[in-house]
């Protein structure tokens, strides 16, 4: 059986998820990573992607986080989330709604390039969600 530790995926509003889990694979800038316990420290920007906790009772959490950061310690993960959805409770409106801002961002004259990948990682995210193409 996998050693647990503690997660918290906090967002600007509140806390989303406080618990023990086994496993969290992670959106990181430079890709997906698994955090176990006793991973080695770790600060990563996230960037947007689903990211799915094993809960310690064999549960699992998916939530789409729309960027932030995390940080890794041997025996916990925080998660900073600029924003975050419940990938369960998304609706296809809502979905919609955050490829068209997404979308607005790739459209802007003014957006740099960065920004502009962010958004259409975003979009590619979310419409896999959706079930549509990429």
């Amino acid at each position: 059986m996998a050693a647990n530790f503690k997660f918290e995926l906090v967002s600007p509003e509140r806390i989303l998820v406080s618990a023990d889990v086994s496993e969290v694979l992670v959106p990181g800038a430079d890709g997906d990573f698994t955090v176990f316990a006793g991973h080695a420290p770790v600060i990563s920007i996230l960037r947007p992607g689903v990211m799915t906790a094993k809960l310690a009772d064999g549960s699992q959490t998916r939530t789409y986080i729309h960027g932030g950061f995390c940080e890794v310690a041997p025996d916990s993960l925080t998660v900073l989330a600029e924003k975050a959805d419940d990938v369960d409770k998304m609706s296809g409106a809502t979905i919609a709604a955050h490829v068209a801002q997404a979308q607005a961002i790739i459209d802007d004259e003014d957006a740099d390039d960065d920004r502009r990948y962010v958004a259409h990682t975003a979009i590619t995210h979310l419409n896999s969600l959706n079930g549509m193409p990429n």
